[in-house]
């Protein structure tokens, strides 16, 4: 009889931790990046400092423009040097989105010790764009450079009434020409009154470089946060979103019940054509009603979807478990407590993928997928249960 209760108890508790179990023990499938490592010591990478000022032409005085907050970072390559691009926020209002955003900008020679700029790079100024940015500024960016050494960023551009994805195009990564609206000429301006965030323009690996690509001779950029459109473009500055046959926005993945993603898709770092597909990271919000019960209600965590290379449009692999999610002190405390690591920069350096991704909302963190590795880690679980 012991022997009958015994095997019962054990049946009864492999059913109540199988979920957890089965979340530990997941690995990623071949076409996935990663595992990301956050190197040792090193983070937050960028964290505020109240001591750098500049004279903002939007209130006509010295500012202390990341005082309060840094994060939400793009990421690219100069000169055999990372550069950082990151959003940062004054001290002029409350609440996330109620400051004043500008971006600043940060270079590393080995990508985990960064120095920064004393004053940012792209900001609300007094020029073309005042409508769409003051007093809000300009916020969470996205960088690639075009073959020719262009660098091109998608940043939101946020006047307290409605965001917008704007465009700024650079030779050196400091002083930068604004385009404006992404969407305000397709369709005769259809898209141009709607919310808009979050570009991840289409890269490709040209003999180790990270450059845009084209494909079928237009650029292609997956965007949005309620779930995930897709845009195309043959300038760079104008892009035309996909619709469907009724002129509604063409998502191509959208939010899951039941999934760390069940709120939002939000697209993160430029995509990148590999062997097997359009690799596309994004971060995934979990809805504190019907979200994934093992991560944090609310939390933002890394999801990755594969795309056809010959159909951007057509995803074809979607992880049902993060790669990436927050776990350290500073991801979970800040401006969004309830746990953020938010990825929009991502660059192949030194043979290693450097991730970079902001933490709650108030600081900047690292991560590092080396692919030489990645046989060896095959028994390593990539997605561990939030606590």
């Amino acid at each position: 009889m012991k022997n009958v209760y015994r095997f019962i108890k054990i049946v009864v508790l492999l059913i109540l931790t199988a979920g957890t179990v089965s979340a530990q023990n997941e690995k990623l499938p071949a076409w996935a990046f990663g595992p990301f490592t956050r190197p040792t010591g090193v983070n937050p990478l960028i964290s505020p400092d109240t001591t750098t000022r500049f004279y903002d032409p939007m209130r006509k005085r010295q500012m202390d423009w990341e005082s309060n907050d840094t994060f939400n970072p793009a990421a690219t390559i100069k000169n055999g040097k990372i550069y950082i691009l990151y959003r940062a926020e004054d001290k002029s209002g409350t609440g996330i989105g109620g400051r004043t955003s500008r971006l600043g900008l940060a270079e590393s020679s080995n990508g985990t010790t960064v120095k920064r700029l004393p004053v940012p790079v792209l900001y609300p100024d007094n020029d073309s764009q005042k409508e769409f940015e003051w007093t809000g500024g300009c916020e969470d960016p996205r960088v690639a450079m075009v073959a020719d050494g262009t660098y091109v960023v998608f940043y939101t551009q946020w006047n307290h009434d409605m965001p917008r994805l704007g465009v700024a195009t650079s030779k050196d990564l400091k002083k930068w020409v604004k385009h404006g609206p992404i969407f305000r000429k397709a369709y005769n301006g259809k898209f141009f009154n709607i919310a808009s965030k979050s570009a991840s323009i289409i890269t490709k690996l040209v003999n180790g470089k990270q450059v845009i690509a084209k494909i079928n001779g237009k650029y292609w950029m997956y965007w949005g946060e309620l779930g995930v459109f897709a845009a195309t473009s043959t300038d760079l500055i104008n892009w035309s979103p996909l619709m469907n046959e009724d002129g509604s926005l063409k998502a191509l993945i959208s939010p899951r019940k039941n999934y760390f993603d069940s709120d939002l898709t939000e697209c993160g770092p430029p995509a990148i054509m590999t062997p097997k597909g359009i690799l596309l990271l994004y971060n995934g919000k979990n809805n504190k009603d019907h979200g994934d019960k093992h991560y944090t209600a609310n939390s933002y965590c890394g999801g990755q979807v594969m795309f056809s290379s010959t159909d951007p449009t057509k995803a074809i692999s979607r992880l049902d478990k993060p790669f990436f999610v927050p776990q350290e002190a500073f991801e979970k405390s800040g401006q969004y407590p309830a746990g953020t690591v938010f990825m929009e920069g991502l660059v192949y350096f030194k043979k290693k993928w450097f991730l970079y991704y902001g933490c709650a909302d108030s600081r900047v963190g690292v991560a590092v997928f080396n692919p030489l590795n990645k046989a060896v880690s095959e028994g390593v679980p990539f997605c561990p249960i939030q606590k």
